[in-house]
């Protein structure tokens, strides 16, 4: 049986992990998961509640793999990017620079 090498990232503001396992052909994103250890580097999150994807694009746990995917584990955003965008535009800035008078 051939194997895959896939990424699994995670990220959260202080501190982020990208890291490479090999799982067998026809494995899942649970099985790349599982085999990657990431729920011990992150013991404190329940990453099994959390929205996965591969390249941006959420799937499913039981989505099979295919050759170079990425698993992203998605946690959630502290404030939407919208609100954030209306928010600094009611105190007269942008999301790149404050406005000049």
């Amino acid at each position: 049986m051939s194997e895959l090498e896939i990424e699994v990232v995670f990220a959260l503001a202080e501190r982020q992990s990208l890291l490479t396992v090999k799982v067998p052909s026809g494995s899942t994103v649970a099985n790349a998961l599982d085999a990657c250890g990431i729920a011990r580097i992150y013991p404190e999150i329940d990453l099994g509640q959390l929205p996965v994807g591969i390249w941006g694009r959420i799937v499913a746990r039981e989505h099979v793999l295919g050759p170079g995917d990425r698993v992203e584990l998605y946690r959630p955003l502290a404030l939407d990017p919208r609100e954030a965008r209306r928010q600094l535009a009611l105190s007269g800035q942008t999301m790149g620079h404050a406005q000049k008078d």
